[in-house]
């Protein structure tokens, strides 16, 4: 138990030394993608956490350009989120009547989410997980790859499984 606890303090000395040193710098890179000092600096804050709470530190030859590459991941996170907001505002602002096909739209809508979870409970959890987290939550396949141990290319194999027997599921119910 001792040697996970110097393991955590070297750990946790190199964070505190990364942080004083490039503080500054990723506040900037965050602050110019996402236009927000205030967004700059809590995404900054969940990078340094992830960074911490990682496993596989020795795997990383650079903590700095993995530090840099978990910030902008997390940025581009923020500014879909950002975007799915705007547009659903926009929508909802619209002057565009919603008709009275909205109940049915509705309905389809949850059907076809029905549907998917049932093609997702059949899938393998790997494969069901990677899609997920890719397609559902919007994390990208390096993110994905980090969070499942697994390489990207796998991620990838993965998500086109579950989407290939998705859309299979899907096509099978829209058949007459």
């Amino acid at each position: 138990m001792a040697m996970s606890t110097v393991t955590l303090s070297v750990h946790v000395d190199e964070i505190e030394k990364l942080f004083r040193e490039h503080n500054r710098a990723l506040i900037a890179f965050l602050q110019c993608r996402l236009s927000s000092l205030s967004d700059a600096q809590e995404v900054a804050q969940e990078a340094y956490l992830r960074v911490l709470t990682m496993d596989n530190r020795e795997d990383i030859d650079s903590l700095r350009s993995y530090l840099f590459k978990v910030a902008g991941n997390l940025a581009i996170d923020r500014l879909r989120k950002r975007k799915v907001r705007s547009d659903f505002a926009a929508a909802q602002a619209s002057d565009e009547p919603m008709g009275e096909a909205t109940p049915v739209h509705h309905a389809m809508a949850v059907q076809q989410v029905a549907g998917i979870r049932h093609a997702l409970r059949e899938l393998p959890a790997k494969t069901s997980q990677a899609f997920v987290m890719h397609v559902i939550e919007g994390r990208d396949f390096g993110a994905v790859a980090q969070t499942m141990n697994l390489s990207e290319r796998m991620v990838r194999y993965h998500v086109s499984n579950a989407l290939a027997h998705c859309r299979a599921r899907v096509d099978e119910k829209e058949m007459p």
